[in-house]
């Protein structure tokens, strides 16, 4: 009890106050100033203290030099401008792992130095010891999530998303390194990195809520997510780059976010863009339609938007997004219904509700029959990639278009009189609702200097 006291009592030496200073900038992404503190420290004080200070303070600008180009994912194939510490042929793994080699060998380094008297008192160096072990579980954990953004950069080619299995792998990362690195002196580090990865993991949640049609899950997802993201931004915002200028005077501006950061407000904008789509009946039922109006406006890309201006071209012509209920558990109708409310599991064409038609706001009943039809009996043409299903019904003199952007779902495009299945407007229009709809140009995005 009394060697616990004297512990808490003993004031905080300069190397604890130098570890804390740059955990805290590392902490807030202010790598290179990070990198540059400590690299001027290990010269400062080379001769005054022990072996494993000296090497702690090099694996720790070596550890901030990594988490540059973690965070601005040059591992998938960009690379930044200047020299780094890295060579051009190694890659995250092996930026790693030898960070992970440089710590285990400082921790090695503890007791051989440790005399009494000497710079490093015992205390002191078990410190050191005890973060360069736990600074080793930390590359391992970046090696983990650099492996998985490699995965989910494949899914921009993929038609339909499924991140189910990364997901679990996510899980399964901040299972194993929950209480791997959690040291007081590392909190900036591990709370970064929870937030990141349960940041990812309520995106990819909801990516697949949305495609089910499962309103109240995918809206606390986006809302957790947006909420975490929020937070994380004010770092930024509370950090300024002082700049002096030739002639005199200094500006301050804000330190501009990472690419991985920038890339995950991103993926929500996408997400929110199609939940507020999706969903828009039970949102509409919340506000007046200017207002609605405005709010889907601002969404990137405004797909309700996209559809009106479609039909404003075609005079005429109705456009919907029909949800395949055949097979879901989970379908209760629009918007939130109590999980354990009774509702009857629907019959017949029923089974195909409308989630969007504009620009009426119902359905077509007329032409449903036939809608339901061509979803049956085209099925498999509709799930080929990029295709546009066209039929031409003489009875009801009307011309219908399909295209799928994704399994439980299908977009219909029925326009007056007979039209060519090669209208490039309307083939156009399908293919580029069903690929943003998909919502795998996104993942794209992570390379740095793409697209996506």
């Amino acid at each position: 009890m009394a060697a616990a006291w004297e512990e808490l009592l003993r004031p905080v030496s300069r190397e604890q106050a130098i570890l804390e200073s740059f955990f805290t900038q590392l902490g807030m992404f202010s790598f290179d100033r990070a990198k540059d503190y400590v690299e001027k420290e290990k010269e400062n004080s080379s001769r005054s203290c022990g072996a494993v200070w000296s090497a702690l303070m090099a694996a720790l600008a070596h550890l901030a030099a990594a988490e540059k180009a973690y965070h601005n994912m040059t591992f998938l194939g960009h690379k930044m401008g200047g020299q780094s510490f890295f060579s051009r042929k190694d890659s995250t793994r092996s930026i790693y792992t030898s960070l992970h080699n440089e710590l285990r060998k400082a921790a090695t380094l503890s007791g051989r130095h440790g005399q009494p008297g000497s710079a490093s008192p015992a205390y002191l160096e078990e410190l050191l010891c005890h973060l360069a072990e736990q600074l080793c579980h930390f590359a391992q954990a970046r090696v983990d999530m650099a492996d998985l953004y490699e995965k989910m950069h494949a899914l921009a080619a993929q038609k339909n998303v499924n991140g189910e299995a990364l997901v679990a792998a996510l899980d399964a990362v901040l299972h194993k390194y929950s209480s791997k690195f959690h040291h007081p002196i590392l909190s900036r580090l591990e709370e970064s990195f929870q937030t990141e990865v349960e940041v990812v993991s309520q995106l990819l949640r909801c990516q697949g809520q949305v495609s089910e049609w499962r309103f109240l899950p995918a809206l606390l997802g986006l809302h957790g997510a947006a909420a975490k993201l929020s937070a994380w931004g004010q770092l930024f915002q509370r950090q300024k780059e002082t700049r002096k200028h030739l002639f005199g005077g200094q500006s301050h501006k804000s330190i501009q976010p990472p690419h991985l950061y920038t890339w995950l407000q991103r993926f929500q904008s996408a997400l929110l863009a199609k939940f507020s789509f999706y969903f828009h009946e039970a949102l509409s039922r919340q506000t007046g339609p200017a207002e609605m109006r405005a709010l889907t406006a601002r969404a990137a890309p405004d797909y309700h938007g996209k559809i009106c201006s479609f039909i404003r071209k075609h005079d005429g012509g109705t456009v919907s997004l029909v949800f395949d209920t055949r097979g879901s558990e989970s379908f209760q109708g629009h918007g939130y219904r109590h999980p354990h409310a009774y509702r009857e599991a629907p019959k017949g064409v029923e089974q195909f509700p409308a989630v969007v038609s504009l620009p009426s706001g119902e359905r077509p009943l007329t032409h449903w029959p036939n809608v339901v039809m061509m979803m049956s009996d085209r099925a498999a043409e509709l799930d080929a990639p990029d295709k546009v299903v066209h039929f031409y019904d003489d009875k009801v003199q009307s011309t219908y278009y399909l295209a799928r952007p994704e399994p439980h779902f299908t977009l219909v495009v029925i326009l007056d009189g007979k039209k060519s299945d090669k209208d490039l407007g309307v083939v156009a229009f399908l293919q580029e609702m069903c690929a943003s709809l998909r919502n795998s140009k996104p993942f794209g995005g992570l390379k740095p200097g793409s697209k996506g």
